[in-house]
């Protein structure tokens, strides 16, 4: 499976998702950032893992009813499966009539190492969720148990999440802002190009607030400002 180097998850945190979706626009991938999932609470954790993967179809009486004897066991396996430093991406087909997962659910992630969870249905038990300090991605909170609506069906093929083709191994990183998926055969390359993206917009910011006007600095840096950069590089980011 994927790894991801403790200075690389660094990096992919410390960016952020809209310098990342920068970097994947000018390499041409516009469909890396998933719709209408956000951060279970604004002040959670930063996220940043390896894809592992987990889909639902629609539930069916006759084999998710309460008397059901078929009731799939995949839900509990994907908890326990799901490797150290990866992200479960629930394919939840943007349905969030009943939750995708609970507070016991993610605590089992949490205690076994996982990185984060998303789902592009609702998590259940919001409270609990979010006090197993794992990052958590949903669409809104969802009460009713998962049987109601979905019936979890496989693990680690691709999916659909947010509108978003996820496959296993896909690098996932999440924010206040978005998650977003970066293929994992370009995530360094991403990384660095958006690692010395944001240190010029730190020194953008820096220049703004002295009262600097963006024309020759952002969004296109001119000679100027680029032998500004370096010069401020070379102070150690100091004005």
């Amino acid at each position: 499976m994927t790894a991801l180097s403790s200075d690389l998850r660094e990096a992919l945190a410390k960016v952020g998702t809209s310098t990342l979706t920068g970097v994947l626009n000018r390499r041409g991938l516009r469909s890396m950032t998933l719709f209408d999932v956000w951060p279970l609470r604004p002040e959670q954790p930063r996220m940043v893992g390896v894809a592992f993967t987990m889909r639902f179809i629609p539930s069916r009486e006759d084999k998710d009813g309460p008397n059901s004897k078929e009731r799939s066991m995949i839900q509990p396996k994907a908890m326990e499966e799901c490797p150290p430093g990866h992200v479960l991406m629930i394919d939840s087909r943007g349905d969030s009539r009943a939750a995708s997962a609970g507070d016991l659910y993610v605590g089992r992630l949490k205690a076994r190492g996982a990185a984060g969870i998303v789902t592009d249905g609702g998590f259940r038990d919001t409270d609990g969720v979010f006090k197993t300090g794992l990052p958590a991605y949903h669409r809104r909170p969802s009460s009713p148990p998962s049987p109601i609506v979905h019936r979890p069906i496989d693990l680690q093929q691709p999916i659909a999440c947010g509108g978003v083709a996820v496959y296993p191994g896909d690098i996932v990183v999440g924010d206040r802002d978005a998650v977003l998926v970066i293929p994992a055969d370009i995530v360094e390359a991403v990384a660095e190009e958006a690692l010395a993206t944001y240190h010029y917009e730190e020194f953008c910011e820096a220049e703004v607030a002295r009262g600097r006007p963006l024309t020759g600095l952002f969004p296109v840096a001119g000679e100027q400002a680029k032998r500004d950069y370096e010069e401020w590089k070379k102070r150690g980011g100091k004005a």
